[in-house]
């Protein structure tokens, strides 16, 4: 009995102690829930700031006058919490605005939707961003802007800071998207996990989405090289792009006798020069011409081997070594 008794009174003492600290977890789970609950209605509070349309237009007319558009100002619409925007003379700009122009306001309105929430709920939630050829039918100038602003989006996904994981960028434009990759930072292509290129072609077969190890475009000049230095060639395509690349760089050596050079060809090479330089000549090809229908695998081989023989009869073959090695 009196071994009982001790046993039974160790086992009260850790019942006691146990029961202790439930009751304190408990009381700091409460403690805990009221916290969370606060925080919550807080965030409630701010992300009303946020959806109301106050902050968005003050945002967007800011980022206007930064950049020095007067085109037309965001203000709020008399009937109601909606949006109007307005020109320098004081005019509803809703009916004149251009195809470019609304595709810049649909890019403000999503650019502002990034930092705050269309409802109060999501505002915190992660996310993906994608920009879908944002260019469309803009001048030079909001081109600027759109890119600037794409771009101020990198850094806090780069220092994962904020609520925006990742972001796309899918343009057609060559001059946007030398744009928005620029950066300072010679180093930053080979930052591992922090951009990529990839680019998306239709071929006979499907679409092939390929990646690059660094920026695959340079300028536009560069895009037609590589074109020609992809192992696959399309037919449909390729002669254009040896005309378009001699029309590029002939005119800046300036007026060359192409006469003279395609006639150091023999018979139907020295035609098929000739149907080559048409474009720089006088702009006289057309999708029409007899080469086109007989245009295949065999005969990218053979304009190939022509295209070449341009560069190294004119003197120019270091040009072509230098393009066909590329830069990747």
């Amino acid at each position: 009995e009196v071994e009982l008794k001790t046993e039974l009174a160790a086992y009260m003492g850790k019942r006691n102690g146990l029961n202790a600290a439930i009751g304190k977890l408990d009381s700091q789970i409460q403690e805990a829930v009221a916290s969370k609950a606060a925080k919550a209605k807080e965030i409630k509070e701010l992300e009303k700031s946020a959806t109301s349309i106050e902050p968005t237009i003050e945002g967007i007319n800011g980022l206007l006058k930064s950049f020095g558009f007067r085109n037309f100002t965001i203000a709020k619409a008399d009937d109601g919490p909606f949006y109007k925007l307005v020109r320098a003379d004081g005019s509803d700009a809703k009916d004149s605005l251009s195809e470019g122009e609304r595709s810049f306001v649909t890019f403000l309105y999503f650019f502002h939707l990034l930092k705050g929430s269309e409802s109060e709920s999501g505002m915190t939630a992660d996310r993906v961003v994608v920009f879908d050829d944002p260019v469309s039918s803009m001048d030079s100038d909001v081109l600027f802007i759109v890119s600037s602003l794409i771009k101020s989006l990198f850094e806090p996904v780069r220092n994962n800071t904020g609520g925006i994981k990742q972001i796309f960028v899918l343009t057609h434009n060559v001059y946007f998207h030398k744009e928005v990759t620029y950066t300072s930072d010679r180093g930053g292509d080979a930052k591992a996990g922090e951009r990529s290129y990839w680019s998306v072609r239709k071929e006979p077969g499907g679409t092939v989405v390929e990646h690059h190890k660094s920026n695959p475009i340079k300028t536009s000049y560069d895009l037609l090289w590589e074109e020609l230095r992809r192992p696959q060639k399309s037919p449909l395509t390729v002669q254009n792009t040896m005309r378009r690349i001699l029309e590029n760089y002939f005119k800046i050596q300036g007026r060359m006798d192409f006469d003279e050079i395609c006639d150091q060809f023999d018979g139907q090479q020295k035609a098929k020069c000739r149907s080559l330089f048409a474009w720089v000549n006088d702009g006289s090809h057309f999708s029409h011409d007899d080469a086109f229908y007989t245009f295949d695998q065999t005969s990218i081989e053979t304009y190939m081997e022509i295209f070449k023989q341009v560069f190294e009869k004119s003197g120019q073959l270091a040009h072509y070594d230098m393009m066909m090695l590329g830069s990747n």
